[in-house]
């Protein structure tokens, strides 16, 4: 494979990766590569650039130094990072495009935050529009609307917090959320089992409009497999995912590992993590899906409060009275042991 800038990719593939999946994509026909656009939103040091480079399978961000100790106190700004990375998935060609948000929750005051990336997918979805309204169309416009965005949470082992839920309320009508606990590897299977009971907890009782898989009620033309690997891929949420970018040979295979003293992790590894499944989710299996949800729902329910003037009141991820009540009432659904 080859990457953005043309130079071969020379990183194997892991045992447990996408190669040995059959394909289900529902955009065979895209000859010039179907593009995707991902963001990726996460507090410093929850391993973002590493869950990149691995999801691409090469060095998209370079490793960058270590900041000086005696400024690590300072907060920089949030920043919009672009990269594009063409891949090869199952025979197709996608086109990658990502949008990582390095700086954001750093700072203590974070609505500056939300606000940026609240306009930056506005501003998307206000280009289409606008292209829509041309009477002669460009036809080289790019669509760079967020097909998907992989907010990364804190593995506390706890509940969600109040960062959490007001990120992921605010921008829920904006794109398909997908929640992801990064560095699972830092919890127990015990812990991270019961972690991810409390966030799907948090999640409904806020009702925060995270992409949840549609079930059989909702596509009519949806068959039985279909069916069962949604329901399966709803009950694994959120995505316990770990990154790594080291490869040793197993066997003769080739394994990304995390290597620890009591053991080692294996990336690509169902049991381990679901960062394989996530994996396949995003650019093979449901890549239609996103897309297509993008399009038809949140851009179109965008389009009607952008013209009807109601885009202020329709940005809130939720109007009933739950999704503005105190954080701490909210939390209603204890976990048991």
């Amino acid at each position: 494979m080859r990457d953005g800038s043309g130079e071969d990719n020379n990183v194997a593939p892991s045992v447990y990766s996408h190669v040995s999946r059959p394909g289900s994509h529902r955009y065979k026909n895209a000859k010039k590569g179907l593009p995707f656009n991902l963001m990726l939103i996460g507090e410093s040091g929850l391993g973002r650039s590493t869950f990149l480079n691995t999801l691409c399978e090469r060095a998209v961000v370079p490793t960058t130094n270590v900041p000086n100790p005696e400024q690590a106190h300072i907060a920089e700004p949030m920043q919009f990072k672009h990269y594009s990375v063409d891949m090869d998935e199952d025979g197709m060609k996608i086109i990658l495009n990502i949008i990582d948000t390095p700086g954001f929750g750093n700072g203590t005051d974070n609505e500056t935050c939300f606000n940026q990336i609240q306009e930056y997918l506005e501003t998307q979805f206000d280009e289409v529009l606008g292209e829509e309204n041309r009477i002669k169309r460009n036809p080289k416009f790019k669509d760079s609307r967020v097909h998907a965005l992989l907010y990364f949470i804190n593995p506390t082992g706890h509940s969600l917090r109040e960062i959490d839920i007001e990120l992921m309320r605010r921008l829920g009508n904006r794109a398909n959320i997908i929640p992801v606990v990064a560095r699972s590897d830092s919890l127990t299977p015990r812990e991270l089992v019961l972690f991810k009971q409390r966030i799907m907890n948090d999640i409904a009782a806020y009702n925060i409009p995270v992409f949840n898989f549609p079930n059989s009620e909702e596509d009519d033309d949806e068959d039985d497999e279909t069916a069962e690997e949604n329901s399966e891929l709803r009950a694994m949420m959120p995505f316990a995912v770990v990154g790594c970018e080291e490869i040793v040979n197993e066997d003769g295979r080739p394994v990304r590992v995390r290597n620890y003293p009591w053991g080692v992790v294996q990336v690509d590894n169902d049991e381990h993590s679901d960062f394989d499944r996530l994996r396949y989710v995003l650019l093979n299996s449901h890549i239609g899906d996103l897309r297509d949800r993008t399009q038809n729902d949140i851009y179109e329910l965008y389009r009607t409060e952008k013209l009807s003037g109601n885009t202020v009141a329709g940005a809130a991820a939720s109007d009933n009275s739950s999704a503005h009540q105190p954080i701490m009432a909210a939390r209603s659904h204890p976990v048991v042991a």
